[in-house]
């Protein structure tokens, strides 16, 4: 059976949640699912933007047969050739081999890599513009957000931008559809932020050249392939957008991510945490690298100005799961941001130095002097070495 919406009075959503998938693309948890968004267009000609993933496939054919109701498709807009979105391309062009498909030459590159063979296809480049009647579409060119191959859609005849994956989202949707309906920064921002961070993270100079783009549309509806559409917020989530995009902390707050294999470096993050609070600070997160999933300390680390990384020497190196966020960390770019260490170990004490090596090789990251170096557990030294980090971090905060 169809289950559509109606965003405009022609344009109507025809994608679906997906409560089902663990993880996205195989590594992200998704505690609460995810949207693929498609579009279709009813004007002098039929067009569908983006298809969607195999997994909400009958679904979404449903749903385009029951908004073209017998039409023909005539175009095909395909913005992003990721098989989340692309999957089910190829049963598109089966039942209607007429269609034209409208992508860019990489775009087009791409569907044959992935073995679909595109009949007509309509090559465009960044500014150009098609007609579908009363509506006019231009297509600007987003290489790398996040995949080199993609473009955005404005509607300039009504104002919608049509957006990839930029804006995007974790989290299905629960029948709203619109940022309106829901209460965002209550119950959707963390999913929209762990979305970005570990989806669009690294290309934080991609996402900048294309807010630059679209600044001077007249842009009155964001339609992204994930998550709900704008048509209220858009300055907020714009907002949030460029920040994350610059690397610019949300707000001033400290992450404390540690590795413990028996507990005395969890006591040490545990003490920081209480330290920093006696000290003021109001925004502290803990997390256990080895229990929480890395997107989670990924997505606060862009929200927040300062971290603290702390683990226990392991094997002369770093604990396990501690390398792997950092690995994370790199790969994601996370910059611009205030950092301290604290190391633990029985013998050898090597992790401080190490991570303080691989913060070292990152950008922009202002590593305090206070490091904290425990040998076994936490005694009176090791107390007052983490008062005085506390208290390094809260000035560095408050200045």
């Amino acid at each position: 059976m169809h289950n559509v919406r109606k965003v405009t009075d022609d344009l109507y959503w025809v994608g679906a949640s997906d409560r089902r998938l663990a993880l996205f693309e195989n590594i992200h948890p998704l505690p609460e699912g995810v949207s693929y968004n498609a579009y279709v267009l009813m004007d002098e000609k039929t067009v569908l933007v983006d298809t969607a993933d195999w997994s909400v496939g009958k679904q979404f054919i449903e749903n385009v047969e029951y908004v073209l109701n017998g039409k023909p498709l005539d175009v095909l807009v395909v913005n992003h050739l990721e098989p989340d979105h692309a999957a089910t391309l190829g049963e598109i062009l089966l039942r209607y081999p007429d269609v034209t498909v409208i992508t860019t030459a990489k775009g087009k590159a791409f569907a044959e890599q992935f073995g679909y063979e595109i009949k007509n296809a309509d090559i465009v480049k960044n500014g150009d513009s098609r007609s579908f009647g009363a509506h006019e579409f231009t297509f600007v060119a987003a290489p790398m957000v996040h995949w080199p191959e993609v473009m955005v859609s404005f509607d300039s005849t009504n104002g919608v931008l049509f957006s990839a994956d930029a804006f995007g989202s974790f989290k299905a949707l629960d029948g709203k559809l619109f940022d309106d309906e829901v209460d965002y920064a209550r119950d959707w921002i963390d999913e929209a932020r762990r979305y970005y961070a570990n989806i669009v993270g690294k290309y934080g100079k991609n996402v900048t050249a294309l807010l630059k783009k679209a600044a001077p549309l007249d842009i009155k509806m964001i339609c992204p392939l994930h998550g709900l559409i704008w048509r209220s917020g858009i300055d907020y989530v714009v907002d949030k957008h460029q920040k994350w995009a610059s690397y610019t902390p949300e707000e001033q707050g400290v992450v404390i991510a540690y590795a413990s294999m028996y507990g005395d470096t969890e006591n040490a993050a545990d003490i920081l945490a209480v330290k920093l609070a006696e000290a003021g600070v109001k925004n502290v997160k803990v997390y256990d690298v080895s229990k929480t999933d890395r997107s989670y300390v990924i997505a606060d680390m862009f929200k927040y100005s300062h971290f603290v990384l702390a683990s226990v020497t392991y094997n002369l190196g770093i604990f396990p799961t501690m390398h792997d966020l950092l690995s994370d960390m790199k790969a994601l770019n996370v910059s611009n941001r205030t950092a301290a260490i604290i190391e633990n170990g029985t013998w050898a004490v090597k992790s401080g130095t190490l991570m303080q090596a691989e913060l070292e090789s990152m950008k922009d990251i202002a590593l305090l002097d206070e490091k904290v170096s425990l040998l076994s557990s936490v005694k009176e030294d090791g107390e007052a070495a983490l008062c005085a980090l506390a208290d390094a971090i809260a000035a560095s905060i408050n200045a």
